[in-house]
Order: structure tokens, then sequence, then C-alpha cells
């Protein structure tokens, strides 16, 4: 099952590697951007290479292709522990394949779109060589392009990001951040937008985001129900093609769903 939380800990703080692993997100982000000032980069560097090189295990947020520090970030692409690279910043496809060669096999790349440029090119970058999915940096994206609401006004952004993934047939896109930390409703509240917009996944700032962000992507008990209804009613048609059931055709589209909705649950 595809990554559900991707928790981020700042690159300069090593003592949180071990706690941010163990708090339950399905991935961990070792941040050397916005987490970490410019003056604590190379601390911050050394830090990820040394936990990565007793055994850690995590993705690392490098700077992005434009700074002074994305060369030297990329140094530690050959540590043994970096499951997966988040790049900043991205905006066209050549940063992705620059960035892919340089990769061993099997370390995938999650862009960040957060700027105008890298939404409108969001199927270029869906696209890309080495992407397993898209990730919103909801809140530079708004900066860079004047929205100041985070509900509807982003509702085409996200659903650009949901339409580019399902064209390149990767992985449901990551929202963004909930900078609310203390505020589990708006937290529940933006997960669960999140995942009927399709999106599959989301960043979160605190480990205590954790556990509401990996259930509120989980299906609801009364979609399980339903799911199995459906299932259990195509298994009693023996082969016929439309099923009714409460009243309601049930064809092939609403059986996949029940399908990959069973198949979630069991993973």
């Amino acid at each position: 099952m595809s990554p559900r939380t991707y928790l981020f800990v700042p690159g300069d703080r090593p003592e949180r590697f071990d706690k941010a692993c163990a708090a339950g997100a399905d991935a961990v982000i070792l941040d050397l951007e916005d987490a970490v000032t410019p003056e604590r980069k190379a601390i911050a560097r050394d830090a990820v290479r040394s936990w990565l090189a007793a055994g850690g295990r995590a993705c690392v947020r490098l700077n992005g292709t434009d700074t002074d520090w994305f060369d030297g970030d990329c140094a530690l692409l050959d540590q043994p522990g970096l499951v997966g690279v988040v790049l900043p910043k991205a905006e066209r496809a050549e940063q992705l394949a620059r960035l892919a060669t340089r990769l061993r096999p099997g370390v995938r790349i999650v862009p960040i779109v957060e700027t105008a440029l890298g939404l409108w090119n969001a199927l270029e970058l869906a696209s890309a060589p080495g992407v397993e999915r898209l990730a919103f940096g909801s809140v530079d994206f708004q900066l860079d392009s004047g929205i100041l609401g985070d509900g509807e006004e982003l509702l085409y952004a996200r659903s650009r990001l949901v339409l580019a993934s399902a064209i390149a047939r990767i992985d449901a896109p990551v929202d963004g951040v909930t900078v609310a930390i203390n505020d589990i409703d708006q937290l529940q509240a933006d997960t669960r937008r999140a995942r009927l917009l399709g999106f599959g996944a989301k960043l979160c700032i605190h480990p205590k985001q954790v556990v509401p962000v990996n259930e509120g992507f989980m299906p609801a008990e009364a979609e399980v129900v339903h799911a199995r209804a459906i299932m259990a009613a195509v298994d009693a048609a023996a082969g016929i093609g439309a099923i009714n059931l409460d009243g309601k055709l049930i064809d092939r589209p609403v059986i996949e769903r029940a399908r990959k909705i069973l198949e979630r649950v069991a993973a």
C-alpha cells in the first residue's frame, strides 16, 4: 500500500530522527530545506549522512536545484538508507530527469509542486522518469500565486495534480500540510477533503498529526460494509453484467471501486 503519511523532521535535529520513525508515519522525510536555516545546512547534511550510514532509513528533502546547497545535498544520494528523494520547487521535467540519473535503482522521486509554473507543468512532472507521485506545497503555492485561501480557492490546483497523476498512471498525489498543529478537527477536515478530491496521502509536520491522517485515508466503516455487499451481490449474480442492489445499478466501475476499497482494508 502506498504511504498515506509523510512526516517531516528537521535535518539538523538528529535526536528526533528515531522518534519520527517510531511515530507511525508511513514515510519519514529528513528535511534539509525549509526546516533548516542557511547557517545550519552543512550541520544538517552531516547529521543526515551519519544517521543513514548507521542504518537509518528515510526519505530526504533536498534543497532546490537552483540553490547553492543542491550539489552538496546530492552527496547523500548514495547512502543505502535513502528510500526516496523529495524535491522542492519542482517546475520542469529536466530537473527531475537530471536528478533521476544520480539515483540508484529503487530510489524514487516525490516532486513538490509549489509554484504556479510547477502546477502549469504538472503533467510534465508526473510523467518524468523516476517520479513516484506528486506532492502539493500548498503554503508556498499560495505565496507564489497570490491566492489567500486554502479551501475552494485551491480546488483547481488540487484537481490539476490529481488529474495529472491519473493521466501519468502514478500514485495519487500527496496533499499539503495543515499548519494548525493543535487543531485536530481542522486536520481531519483537510484530510477528508483531500481523500474526496482524489489525493492518496498528506504531508505532516508533527507526530500528533500522523494517526488522524492515517485513519482519514482509510475507507470508512460504511464504505467497507457497502463494498462487501456489492461483492457479495457480484458473486451471487454469477456472471450477469449489470446488477441491481438496493435499487441502484451496480456495473463495472462501481464493482472495481468496491474491490479497491476491500483491497486497501486488507492491505
